[in-house]
């Protein structure tokens, strides 16, 4: 049963979530070209993680750190594909109470552990053209797992408390949601009560890992082309510096969406609904779907390997 806006006192076990209003009456053909993107970005990440497990010569950190990539991609995409999918090609559009916590618990700790994955990257990046003659000995297989779990603990850490803080709010009326997935920021909107603490520790969590992360990426990439603008040598600038057109391109791809969702949802209150929608879609599907894509084309190893397995 679809729940509507409910009178003053009445609560909902269930939120409604959103296609794109509007056009309702093409959800089938919008569901097209999103479960071709889905497609896309599930094919594309296994083969990337195919690729490097089978691949004794790309186990190294930066490949090790792009499976992590892959992975988190890979994870992103199937935490929203039934949602979307059921919304498209059923109309399923009821999510219960704990079905949307777990799925936001899931989407923001995956996005969240994607800005660490990117700043270990960069990391990677420093470290190699910065400090070549010691990459071996600083990034080992021991530190970079140690590297994986922590920020894996750190995403985990900052998104645990979240669902259980949605969970103590009585939730009436108009029960609607503004995307076909669950996030955080959306849900507090619906609850009858005081979210003041929700929206400060939302904000004290974007700012302690997409803020300080995208920071120290800048700050990492200015060492480079201190490093790289001291080189003598024009063509060894370049080979430098293509090293890091991959990670560049994937970094753009996940914070330019996300720091536009993040700002339309605090301060673009009269931005039309379809544009919010739009961006949602844009936050969650481009990066999982164009980062396999960037590294096939722009990584020699990798785009070799994935000519011989089709040529083959």
């Amino acid at each position: 049963m679809t729940p509507g806006p409910l009178g003053n006192g009445s609560m909902s076990s269930t939120f409604l979530l959103s296609g794109i209003p509007g056009l309702e009456h093409m959800h089938i053909w919008i569901s097209l070209p999103l479960c071709l993107m889905y497609l896309v970005s599930i094919l594309g990440n296994c083969t990337i993680l195919f690729i490097i497990k089978t691949e004794p010569s790309l186990h190294e950190p930066m490949y090790l750190f792009l499976s992590m990539l892959a992975l988190t991609d890979l994870g992103l995409s199937l935490c929203t594909l039934p949602t979307v999918l059921g919304i498209f090609w059923v109309g399923a559009r009821d999510i219960s109470h704990d079905a949307c916590f777990t799925q936001l618990f899931f989407i923001h700790c995956l996005s969240f552990l994607e800005s660490s994955v990117l700043l270990s990257m960069a990391f990677d990046r420093f470290v190699a053209i910065c400090r070549p003659l010691h990459y071996a000995s600083i990034l080992t297989h021991t530190v970079i797992v140690r590297i994986g779990l922590a920020s894996l603990g750190r995403s985990v850490a900052l998104i645990f408390p979240l669902p259980f803080m949605l969970k103590r709010f009585p939730y009436c009326g108009s029960l609607v949601l503004s995307h076909s997935y669950c996030l955080h920021q959306e849900v507090m909107k619906l609850a009858c009560a005081d979210i003041k603490a929700n929206s400060i520790y939302g904000m004290f969590v974007i700012v302690s890992t997409v803020g300080v992360d995208s920071l120290l990426i800048l700050f990492s990439y200015a060492l480079i082309l201190r490093t790289v603008l001291s080189i003598a040598s024009r063509a060894e600038r370049l080979k430098a510096l293509n090293t890091c057109v991959s990670h560049i391109s994937a970094v753009l791809l996940f914070y330019t969406p996300m720091i536009g969702l993040s700002v339309i949802h605090r301060f673009g209150k009269q931005a039309p609904h379809l544009v919010q929608v739009v961006m949602g879609f844009v936050y969650l599907l481009f990066p999982p779907v164009m980062n396999p894509i960037v590294y096939s084309v722009k990584t020699k190893q990798i785009r070799d390997r994935v000519a011989h397995a089709f040529c083959n």
